[in-house]
């Protein structure tokens, strides 16, 4: 079975720090929130990179979900939202109105199918494989030419498989 992550239309790597990866690892964080918009849609496959001192891809999952919002009326829109999320954000109101502090949108990206990798492969491993490899700042968009090389570096094909519904 190979070229699985080619059944997707959009598979896009995420920075997430440790703190936040930990808590969607354990369930406990069910939404990754971020400030810029994407063009992910339900269905596509994130891939879940954990930022120093791990250095390291640890999972994937697909997008169950996404919600793109304007915030236009503050505090209204991001208390709205707040109701909607607040009890799957695993972060506190306090820092998710902090983190949307002068942010012109919400993002939302929920959450399905965590595949947890059962080796993660480290910041080094990625490098060596794939030319000239920098983790993103905070998303990007694989290249097709990237795509093989991720597959060859997860050994567990499953963490990649669509999954239907």
């Amino acid at each position: 079975m190979k070229n699985k992550m080619i059944m997707f239309e959009n598979i896009l790597m995420l920075s997430i720090k440790p703190k936040y990866a930990a808590m969607i690892l354990s369930g406990e964080k069910k939404v990754e929130l971020r400030r810029v918009r994407t063009r992910l849609k339900h269905g596509d496959l994130v891939l879940v990179y954990v930022s120093s001192p791990i250095k390291a891809l640890v999972a994937t999952f697909q997008v169950d979900n996404i919600v793109q919002s304007e915030i236009k009326a503050i505090p209204k829109d991001l208390n709205d939202f707040w109701t909607r999320i607040e009890n799957i954000a695993g972060i506190s109101c306090h820092e998710y109105k902090t983190y949307y502090n002068n942010a012109s949108t919400i993002v939302a990206i929920f959450i399905k199918n965590l595949k947890e990798l059962n080796d993660p492969i480290e910041l080094e491993t990625l490098r060596a494989t794939i030319p000239r490899f920098q983790p993103p700042q905070s998303y990007r968009y694989l290249k097709h030419s990237e795509i093989q090389l991720f597959e060859s570096l997860i050994q567990d094909i499953s963490v990649i498989s669509p999954t239907k519904k």
